[in-house]
């Protein structure tokens, strides 16, 4: 059996914890709502861009990669890049590919797609499709990847922003 001092502590030590453990949760709670307070969810825009519950989802991204065949003379390398603009022009017009650009570097990385696919295999399919891969100017490397759904967002903006089209 224990004696007074020995409950005493036990009751000190319980009233003590319960303490601790009541502001570990009062704590919890306010970083929680801190946390989301400034969150604008917006549910219309989860749906539309099929969004994940952090607001992501998942992707392809491509990077071009110098090819093997880059020893075209300048005329059929201009007719190439413009088959290759306009290729890109036709996807991001179905809504698959998102984003592209060059990197303006003359390394080996030539430029970024994001595709709007969940696959390796999809993604290769429509990298097939481009005249510059077909010829072995550029090669693809190809890699899952999660990121903002506002990524969906950019062809839309994208149109109001440019007054001359890239493949002109």
């Amino acid at each position: 059996m224990l004696n007074y001092k020995t409950m005493n502590k036990l009751n000190l030590f319980l009233i003590i914890t319960v303490f601790l453990f009541s502001c570990s949760i009062d704590k919890q709670e306010k970083l929680t709502q801190e946390s989301t307070k400034d969150v604008a969810y917006d549910s219309l825009l989860v749906e539309k861009y099929n969004a994940d519950k952090y607001g992501m989802k998942q992707y392809v991204i491509a990077f071009l990669k110098r090819g093997p065949n880059r020893s075209q003379d300048s005329l059929e390398a201009s007719q190439l890049q413009k088959a290759h603009l306009e290729n890109i022009g036709r996807l991001a017009e179905e809504g698959i590919l998102l984003l592209a650009g060059p990197f303006l570097d003359d390394g080996e990385l030539r430029g970024i797609y994001i595709f709007n696919v969940k696959t390796i295999e999809e993604a290769k399919k429509l990298t097939e499709t481009d005249p510059a891969i077909q010829k072995g100017s550029l090669v693809m490397e190809l890699h899952p990847w999660y990121g903002s759904a506002a990524v969906m967002a950019i062809p839309e903006i994208h149109k109001k922003l440019g007054k001359i089209n890239i493949t002109e």
